[in-house]
């Protein structure tokens, strides 16, 4: 398939986030599309059929999100790709990095659960990863999300050791999950994720609706 054939299926595009998701001044992209089911998902309408999506090119996604690129070079911000889970839709975000300013910086936000492959076909294009681990434990995580997260850890070992110049990009999200993980769960995950080189964490409470 060629470049001007992919298609990205997103549920929202969102300008004008300010230390949100990155660094400076970036715009959301947030896909359709996730492998987790978990019990408070923060984005319900990347998993409905029944969401209305919007739909774009790689052109058409460069040329709409262009309008705020004095933005992006006066901040030092760009693109972040979220979700759902962005690296489902690899091709598009490695197409879309191939042809947009090389100035824009590149972010993902992502579980991490995919196929390795994934990630090593964007890895030289992204500048900033902020990845959502859920819990380290097995149990945990299963619970919550309704799949293993044996390619999570996996994916965070073999980026720990065949790629530690980007240790520093890397933020892991801790999150205090109500009703399944607590504090010293939370403890275990950030000591097991130090051992593998990991020094950056986002601690926080997901809010329970």
């Amino acid at each position: 398939m060629s470049n001007s054939e992919l298609i990205g299926r997103m549920i929202g595009i969102s300008r004008h986030r300010l230390a949100i998701d990155g660094e400076g001044v970036t715009t959301l992209v947030a896909f359709h599309g996730c492998p987790l089911r978990c019990k408070y998902c923060l984005n319900p309408q990347s998993l409905s059929k029944e969401t209305q999506c919007i739909e774009r090119t790689v052109e058409e996604l460069i040329d709409e999100v262009r309008i705020d690129q004095l933005y992006f070079l006066a901040t030092g911000g760009g693109i972040t790709f979220g979700g759902g889970e962005p690296l489902l839709n690899y091709a598009y975000i490695k197409a879309f990095c191939q042809q947009c300013p090389k100035e824009w910086r590149i972010s993902i936000e992502s579980s991490l659960n995919v196929p390795r492959k994934n990630v090593e076909e964007v890895l030289p294009f992204v500048k900033e990863w902020i990845i959502d681990i859920k819990d380290i434990n097995s149990d945990i995580y299963k619970a919550y999300s309704g799949i293993s997260n044996e390619r999570v850890i996996d994916n965070l070992r073999w980026l720990a050791s065949e790629h530690p110049d980007l240790l520093a990009s890397i933020t892991i999200r801790l999150p205090h999950i109500p009703d399944y993980n607590t504090d010293d769960d939370r403890n275990k995950s950030q000591a097991f994720l130090e051992t593998l080189g990991y020094t950056k964490f986002d601690r926080f409470e997901y809010i329970v609706r």
